[in-house]
């Protein structure tokens, strides 16, 4: 059940921006064990000015295409499979819609259950046999 927002300069096509929205679910799905139905995503568009970030820090040098990708998750992955996320969400996004892997930057947050409501006002996941029912499972 990971939350991405992806914050990018405006100006990006409807088929930039569904690559880049697709490719980051799937390198969740095949490296973080994401189920594939399991898709939350915000795309924040900025103005010049309201997108800052470092030329050159620890990578570079990042373009006008920069895209910063901010990933809240539930539960913690090993170091292992983040390191798999970055890599595998580098190849994808520099396959379609073409980024350069400077211009990707990613930063995985991780939350308890019982922070996440999906709706009704519940904690879903802080009740026993949700994992089974998330999957369509009755538990």
């Amino acid at each position: 059940m990971p939350f991405a927002r992806i914050s990018l300069l405006k100006g990006k096509s409807p088929d930039y921006l569904r690559a880049l929205s697709d490719n980051i679910h799937q390198a969740m799905v095949e490296t973080f064990n994401v189920p594939p139905a399991d898709r939350f995503q915000i795309i924040h568009q900025h103005e010049p000015g309201e997108l800052i970030f470092d030329r050159n820090y620890l990578a570079g040098p990042r373009s006008d295409d920069f895209v910063l990708i901010s990933i809240t998750t539930g539960k913690p992955r090993t170091t292992e499979m983040r390191k798999a996320l970055f890599r595998r969400t580098v190849e994808l996004l520099h396959q379609s819609p073409g980024l350069r892997p400077e211009d990707v930057m990613i930063v995985i947050s991780t939350s308890e259950p019982d922070e996440w409501s999906f709706g009704d006002g519940l904690a879903q996941m802080a009740e026993p046999g949700w994992e089974a029912r998330a999957r369509g499972v009755p538990a």
